[in-house]
């Protein structure tokens, strides 16, 4: 008991200086005071009104097609009714909020793929204060993979992150850190495809094209666990993780199946009790690939048990959980997916303390077809796409609980 109030102590000592700095940012805060859209003859407008005249960031995603606006950090004085569909043009619907400590995020779902043509800041006039512009109109498939790209930004910069809510990391400049865990490698090949292709040559060409897509947003600190074939035990890509304190852990594999019809992607959380049969033989399966190289770790009895006594922290489990299930999301229309796509399994690899862990099963390698798409370039594209915007929504999910 008494350790458990010093813990709490220890908490509240760290939170108190963040509320303080929080609340100081908040009192400089710009003001947004409307935002609408607007169908014109050869353009959708975006229109956003603020006190005053922002600093801005504007690209493009694809699958599905937004536009996305970084601000500063503002102070939304929008109605609620604001967000949602709009049906508007090019444009489906719009979302905004905190993004990170210092900025503020739009997002306008697109219907179809589309192109910035401009943006600009209008002075105040009348009753109008500063107005940030941006005109949107549908263009080809094509076209939009020729400019999804390019980013607009004005003159003026956005402020860098504003700090973690924990110490950062040694090296860390304050962004979020993402482990990328490219599975099995060196002595151990993982499974093995219908044609020969190795499971640990597809997970690590996908973990540096997902690494390449996330460090050129300039958002995220990547790390990986192994960017060569060597051999990694499974405890000790865990404490790579920990020794990098990872804000999350992604460990990326491919499957197999006696039968080769079986197709589709699936992601798995922690749970000492699985989800299914088969869940708990492919955990099995891949808690092995420490004994592989010769390392039985029955003996660390010691070790084990401190992992499942932390395992009850059940924090690091949900947020584990709803990064798997934004991930499921994302996924959905861009690839095949299993039946019950989000699965729980007790995989060695996702029993970090306090570091929220998914294992992501990218497809079967046992299936002919897949196993060709799992080679293509533009299944990898789709999937770190996906995973992209998953680890988006995840730290924007973050940033929304740590102000309450």
């Amino acid at each position: 008991m008494l350790e458990r109030v010093t813990r709490w102590i220890g908490r509240l000592t760290a939170v108190v200086p963040v509320l303080l700095a929080l609340a100081a940012t908040a009192a400089a805060q710009p003001s947004v005071s409307a935002v609408r859209l607007g169908q014109h003859p050869d353009k959708t407008r975006f229109v956003m009104e603020i006190d005053e005249a922002p600093a801005y960031r504007i690209f493009t995603l694809p699958d599905p097609y937004r536009v996305v606006i970084d601000l500063p950090q503002v102070d939304w004085q929008v109605p609620e009714e604001t967000l949602g569909k709009t049906n508007t043009g090019v444009v489906e619907a719009l979302r905004f909020g905190l993004f990170a400590p210092g900025t503020s995020r739009v997002v306008l779902d697109a219907k179809s793929p589309v192109k910035v043509e401009q943006a600009f800041v209008l002075p105040p006039r009348g009753d109008f204060p500063h107005r940030l512009v941006v005109d949107l109109t549908h263009v080809s498939q094509s076209a939009f993979q020729k400019t999804s790209s390019r980013t607009i930004k004005s003159e003026k910069k956005l402020p860098t992150p504003g700090p973690r809510r924990r110490d950062a990391a040694p090296g860390s400049d304050g962004r979020p850190t993402v482990m990328i865990d490219a599975g099995h490698g060196g002595v151990d090949p993982g499974a093995v495809g219908v044609s020969g292709t190795r499971e640990k040559d597809i997970v690590i060409d996908y973990a540096r094209h997902l690494k390449e897509i996330l460090e050129s947003t300039g958002r995220y600190r990547v790390v990986m666990t192994r960017d060569k074939d060597i051999f990694l035990r499974l405890r000790h890509r865990v404490e790579l993780a920990q020794q990098a304190q990872a804000d999350l852990f992604i460990s990326l594999h491919a499957n197999t199946h006696s039968s080769g019809r079986i197709r589709g992607a699936s992601v798995y959380t922690l749970s000492e009790n699985s989800s299914d049969a088969e869940a708990a033989a492919l955990a099995t399966k891949e808690n092995k690939a420490d004994i592989i190289a010769g390392v039985d770790l029955n003996g660390q009895t010691e070790v084990v048990s401190q992992i499942l006594i932390d395992l009850a922290q059940r924090e690091t489990m949900n947020a584990s959980k709803n990064f798997a299930n934004m991930l499921v999301k994302e996924l959905d229309g861009r690839v095949k997916l299993l039946n019950n796509t989000h699965r729980y399994a007790g995989f060695a690899v996702l029993k970090s303390p306090n570091v929220p862990s998914i294992l992501f099963e990218i497809g079967y390698m046992s299936n002919p077809s897949e196993e060709r798409q799992l080679r293509s370039n533009a299944h990898k594209q789709r999937v770190s796409a996906a995973i992209h915007d998953a680890v988006d929504r995840f730290f924007e999910w973050q940033e929304a609980r740590n102000r309450l």
